[in-house]
């Protein structure tokens, strides 16, 4: 049980992070260009969801080390090397990639 409350708490934790980081970038593209800060927020939350999506389980960064590694006659890294995560690449798309796209739908409309 304490592996879900510390996968949750992660997963809290890192839409807190990215929604924080959205709003001040938001923020400063609004008094940079003027506009709809509402809208552009939606669209911010929407990108950083499907970035986060895609990219949540570090897999691409592992596939372009792969050459690097092998030159150097090291084994790929491992699966299970998440630096101390508790959330896997399931975990992150769905409790904070779907959430951030949820809000970002909501704000658009």
């Amino acid at each position: 049980m304490s592996t879900v409350i510390r996968g949750l708490r992660e997963a809290l934790v890192l839409f807190v992070v990215a929604a924080v980081v959205i709003g001040v970038a938001v923020g400063v593209w609004v008094a940079v260009s003027g506009g709809d800060f509402t809208h552009r927020l939606g669209v911010a939350f929407l990108l950083v969801g499907a970035v986060l999506g895609m990219t949540g389980d570090l897999t691409l960064s592992r596939i372009g080390m792969l050459p690097a590694r092998s030159s150097f006659g090291l084994a790929p890294e491992r699966e299970d090397a998440g630096g101390g995560r508790v959330l896997t690449g399931v975990g992150i798309f769905l409790f904070v990639s779907l959430p951030l796209i949820a809000v970002g739908v909501l704000l658009i409309s």
